[in-house]
């Protein structure tokens, strides 16, 4: 396999549909209310792309996975239920989502060592993320790549698990 992360093109924006589709319907299966609401839409994948933090993972030319990574922009974060480990800056990464045929590969851990890599390479040593409190499949990738839960922040009215990690 040949990974590369790299920002997500407006020709990707099919394709990470179809991707986030999918992991709509397996959040749904799994008896999650996380992105059952008409988040995420194609419209958000536009304005990822747009404001140039849409990312795409790669096996060759196939795109096996999504999600937006952003440098200190998450305002929520700010009304934290907990505590953070760091107060400086942040690479949060949002909307993380394998292809339906590459699941079970542990390609969300390797996504997530990928945005590791960019925030070291911005000179930044905090990752944050949340998932849905029902959200076990993430909560768990969490737990294996090294985050601490930290506490609760709020996201279109449903409370979320916080998480950072330190480079």
């Amino acid at each position: 396999m040949n990974y590369h992360f790299r920002k997500a093109t407006t020709t990707d924006a099919p394709q990470i549909w179809t991707i986030l589709q999918n992991a709509i319907l397996r959040r749904k299966a799994d008896g999650s209310n996380q992105w059952q609401d008409g988040y995420p839409n194609p419209e958000i994948i536009q304005q990822d792309i747009e404001k140039g933090i849409g990312y795409v993972l790669t096996d060759g030319e196939i795109i096996v996975g999504y999600a937006a990574v952003l440098i200190n922009d998450e305002p929520e974060y700010e009304n934290l239920q907990g505590e953070w480990l760091t107060n400086n800056d942040f690479v949060v990464f949002h909307r993380v989502a394998i292809a339906q045929d590459y699941i079970g590969q542990n390609l969300s851990k390797k996504m997530i060592d990928f945005i590791a890599e960019f925030a070291r390479n911005n000179n930044i040593y905090s990752l944050k993320a949340d998932t849905n409190h029902d959200n076990f499949a993430m909560m768990n990738i969490f737990e294996k790549s090294g985050f601490v839960f930290c506490g609760l922040v709020h996201f279109r009215g449903s409370p979320r698990r916080a998480y950072e990690k330190v480079l």
